[in-house]
């Protein structure tokens, strides 16, 4: 087994739109609300991309990432595109992706000071199957009732534009001026069916495949992040084993061979 494959930690991050009953595989560490499951390596650099579960009993902020080249100008190392696959959605349950119109920075800024632009959202509703790409500069939140994988460039960058009245900081500069209020290219939607593999994600930033294949690769930088939707995957070893489950994540060397329970679906990500 290569040294570097490992099983990534699995961290609860608390979330005012969290839930206190995580659906299976998952089960509740605390009695507080859970929004997001994270994996993440334990020793080492940071990964290049994050891979979570968000899980939401009330709408998340209405919020923009800046690209690379606007983080960077701002002494960040890095911007934020990212990608949403619908598991689970409640009766009613929308995501709010782009504006019904385009808006200007001053309209921008005035609907996100007077409330209006909760009603300038383009609030679509969801299924299971939904998957969504987001670029940076896309005016987005993700509304009650959803359960979705979001597979991300590792930056920790959100400027929140509105927050329904939570007594949480806003970022009006810095979000008003990365933001690309406008519809939502439908380019950008697909209706994934969780049995066929496809190729979810093919840069600029990184690669996402839905698969049932072991054999199946990505090119790319950096380790291989293999998450099983449903089954496992494992990884051998000399002397050993990895297992990851459902809910589960690993992080290996491209050229290492695992195998799957069968019927397994796995997402595949890698940097590009």
């Amino acid at each position: 087994m290569a040294a570097d494959a490992c099983k990534l930690a699995t961290r609860q991050v608390e979330k005012p739109w969290g839930r206190l009953v995580l659906p299976a595989p998952f089960r509740n560490a605390c009695s507080d609300k859970i929004g997001e499951i994270w994996f993440e390596a334990e020793t080492g650099p940071a990964l290049p991309l994050m891979i979570k579960y968000l899980f939401t009993s009330e709408k998340l902020s209405i919020q923009v990432h800046p690209s690379d080249a606007e983080a960077r100008a701002m002494g960040l190392v890095g911007g934020k595109e990212e990608c949403w696959l619908v598991l689970d959605a409640e009766p009613g349950a929308c995501l709010g992706i782009g504006t019904v119109r385009p808006l200007d920075a001053d309209e921008l800024r005035a609907a996100a000071l007077s409330g209006e632009i909760e009603a300038l959202m383009d609030w679509k509703p969801v299924e299971r199957g939904d998957f969504y790409y987001i670029p940076a500069g896309t005016v987005h939140a993700i509304g009650a009732g959803v359960s979705l994988i979001e597979v991300q460039q590792n930056a920790d960058i959100t400027y929140r534009l509105y927050d329904y009245g939570r007594p949480r900081e806003l970022h009006l500069d810095d979000g008003v001026a990365v933001s690309h209020a406008a519809p939502y290219p439908q380019a950008l939607h697909r209706q994934v069916d969780f049995q066929a593999d496809q190729m979810l994600v093919d840069g600029p930033y990184f690669a996402l495949l839905l698969t049932g294949d072991p054999d199946a690769r990505l090119g790319g930088t950096g380790p291989l992040m293999v998450l099983p939707v449903e089954g496992s995957a494992t990884l051998h070893g000399d002397d050993d084993a990895l297992v990851a489950h459902a809910g589960e994540c690993l992080a290996i060397d491209s050229a290492s061979r695992f195998s799957v329970s069968p019927g397994a679906r796995l997402l595949l990500a890698r940097a590009l």
